[in-house]
């Protein structure tokens, strides 16, 4: 991604509390799986260049996908983790279908480099 120093904050929590974040900072009813909060971006993105923002991941929702898709927890949890961190540089799957091909692309290749999830 280009950003050696990039920092960023990882949040894990139960779908209670990403639904009261899903609601209250996007005003979206239900919990969901992953929430990224850019801090690059606005009126005091240079104030602290090198942090790209927080990621919120629902771990309850990570274990029913992970299940749903017959992967471990674990590799659910990853997919979810470059997800957020794919929004945090920008990219948006809901703009329209190039950028979500643009960012499948991404996410596919960032699963790549850990390990053998080509």
């Amino acid at each position: 991604m280009d950003c050696p120093d990039g920092e960023l904050s990882i949040l894990i929590v139960d779908d209670f509390q990403i639904e009261a974040l899903n609601k209250r900072y996007f005003n979206r009813s239900g919990p969901t799986n992953v929430i990224a909060f850019p801090m690059r971006e606005g009126r005091f993105s240079n104030i602290t260049p090198r942090l790209l923002g927080d990621v919120v991941i629902s771990v309850e929702a990570a274990v029913r996908e992970g299940e749903l898709a017959k992967i471990s927890m674990e590799d659910r949890f990853d997919q979810l983790l470059i997800h957020g961190i794919l929004h945090l540089f920008g990219y948006d799957h809901e703009k329209s279908k190039e950028e979500a091909d643009k960012m499948e692309k991404k996410n596919n290749e960032l699963l790549c480099l850990l390990g053998d999830r080509c």
